[in-house]
């Protein structure tokens, strides 16, 4: 019993140990972020700002339609594109995941295949914009790259196979069921750990692309939040690098931390409530040996 208090001690104190080392690093970018360009290059980062300033905020926020724009336009960009990726992962998993499927092996093969090796920017590139035409369309923000995880599918295809049971499934063919009504209404609410899961972990990564902006969008009506942030930065560097000959002060390293506060904020707001759902989801859709 003894030994048992201790442990749990001990893995208490890791835990907040871990956890402060996620928290601080925040804490002191919001911080950053307040402070003056002048405080930080003299003093250097600090929990507390040596002088408050909102001139980052004042920067980024200069026009506040552009902003609210890109917001909604991330917000678009990441429910469709987190619905129809989760769509097609959990129907490529399922596929995969039944042992009397023709090819199936194959499949998981090529799945397997391309999270190792891809054609490459260039010819990807090509593709998209003389073949599939999606330059400067809502479509360069969600198809390229991010539709379907290769890694995403095979967590997902190893849930199903250790936590769906077979003979349920069999039994519902037997009941006349067919593989999509199965899925819908026998699958999916067994599973769903791993679709929050992979569901939360799609979003993040649409939330903070801005790469597929960066190479196939030209439209500023189509900017991403990230998209504007980076090129926000670009710009503050280049205002900066011509304001040292003119003797103009621009908060460049402020303006940095807000862009990262802005664009971690609402993805931090959303994540604890499926917080509960990782542990689970990623334990038992963990690829085994």
């Amino acid at each position: 019993m003894i030994e048992n208090k201790a442990y749990k001690r001990a893995a208490y104190i890791v835990l907040i140990i871990l956890a402060a080392l996620c928290v601080v690093p925040f804490l002191l970018m919001l911080a950053a972020s307040f402070t003056s360009e002048k405080s930080l290059i003299v003093d250097g980062y600090s929990f507390i700002p040596g002088e408050i300033s909102l001139a980052a905020y004042q920067y980024l926020f200069a026009d506040g339609v552009t902003i609210i724009r890109a917001y909604g336009m991330t917000i678009l960009v990441t429910v469709i594109g987190t619905s129809v990726a989760l769509l097609l992962t959990t129907l490529l998993a399922y596929s995969i995941s039944m042992k009397k499927l023709p090819g199936r092996n194959l499949i998981a093969f090529f799945v397997f295949f391309a999270m190792l090796f891809n054609g490459g920017i260039v010819p990807s590139y090509i593709m998209w914009t003389n073949v599939f035409h999606i330059k400067n369309t809502i479509f360069a923000l969600i198809v390229p790259n991010y539709l379907v995880f290769g890694f995403y599918v095979i967590m997902m295809r190893t849930y199903f196979m250790t936590n769906v049971p077979e003979e349920v499934l069999e039994s519902a063919r037997m009941d006349g069921a067919g593989e999509l009504r199965i899925l819908r209404q026998i699958v999916m609410p067994m599973a769903v750990p791993i679709l929050a899961t992979v569901g939360m972990m799609l979003a993040i990564t649409y939330w903070n692309e801005w790469q597929n902006g960066l190479y196939y969008v030209s439209d500023s009506k189509l900017y991403t939040i990230q998209l504007i942030l980076n090129k926000m930065i670009q710009n503050a560097d280049a205002i900066k690098t011509i304001a040292t000959n003119v003797s103009m002060e621009l908060p460049s390293t402020s303006i940095k931390m807000a862009v990262a506060v802005l664009g971690a904020l609402p993805i931090m707001c959303v994540f604890p409530f499926f917080q509960k759902y990782y542990v689970k989801g990623i334990t038992i859709g963990a690829v085994k040996g």
